[in-house]
């Protein structure tokens, strides 16, 4: 992503934006006060949750992106692979896994645990069945979510990954205190952003996400940053836990 000219980026989103709608989700009771609405920016939906725009979702006709030939290469998803330093029995949830570029790559890694690979969009969950065909891999079982609910099961996971995904949460609140539920003792959660800190990284704003931003949001939940891994060309690796 980072290394898409800016007009391309743009010509992207506008394509995706609407492309594919997520599946409807009641507004929460208590949505009036935990979300501000006010006219939506060019790459926003104009909601606003702990004083930041959430941005528009990529739909799946992105999906030929999110497979492309150099995105290892790009944003160096070995590093980040050993960064999680998984166990071999982990129980990861993949939230907002797409095609499952991430996930199958976690599977290798998972001979006795499992990766639960979640996207609110039928359209992914086709892929993610079709990955695993292609790749005889048992051990990654893909769930359809809603924008509310990742439909994890309680105490089930030992980390939740959000790979370039907490940003386009509709309801950024409702999900995480799903994922927290979903946490067995000593889970952790780790978001994987572009560093809104940095000017240099040529995403779009809204796109992005500052560790003190994040930490504020994870905060309202009942998470705290653990460690700020700073590994990756462009990306944070942020872990939170209770």
């Amino acid at each position: 992503m980072h290394r898409i000219p800016v007009l391309l980026f743009a010509l992207f989103f506008a394509c995706c934006r609407g492309a594919s709608q997520q599946q409807a989700t009641a507004y929460p009771a208590d949505s009036a006060t935990v979300y501000q609405f006010t006219k939506a920016s060019r790459d926003g939906i104009g909601k606003v949750y702990q004083g930041r725009e959430i941005a528009q979702v990529m739909g799946h006709l992105g999906a030929s992106w999110l497979e492309r030939p150099d995105r290892e290469r790009e944003e160096r998803t070995d590093l980040l692979l050993k960064a999680l330093a998984l166990k071999p029995t982990d129980v990861v949830a993949d939230i907002g896994a797409g095609t499952g570029f991430f996930t199958f790559l976690m599977a290798s890694k998972l001979p006795k645990g499992n990766v639960l690979a979640v996207d609110i969009q039928p359209e992914m969950i086709t892929y993610l069945n079709e990955g695993k065909i292609k790749r005889k891999v048992t051990n990654v079982q893909p769930i359809l979510g809603t924008e509310s609910d990742p439909k994890l099961t309680a105490a089930s996971i030992d980390m939740a990954i959000l790979i370039d995904a907490y940003h386009e949460f509709s309801y950024p609140r409702e999900m995480m205190e799903h994922i927290v539920s979903a946490l067995k003792p000593g889970g952790r959660i780790v978001l994987v952003e572009y560093r809104a800190e940095d000017p240099n990284v040529p995403i779009k704003e809204l796109h992005k996400l500052s560790v003190v931003q994040a930490t504020r949001e994870m905060k309202a939940v009942g998470l705290k940053l653990l460690k700020n891994d700073d590994r990756l060309p462009q990306q944070h690796i942020m872990f939170f836990g209770k």
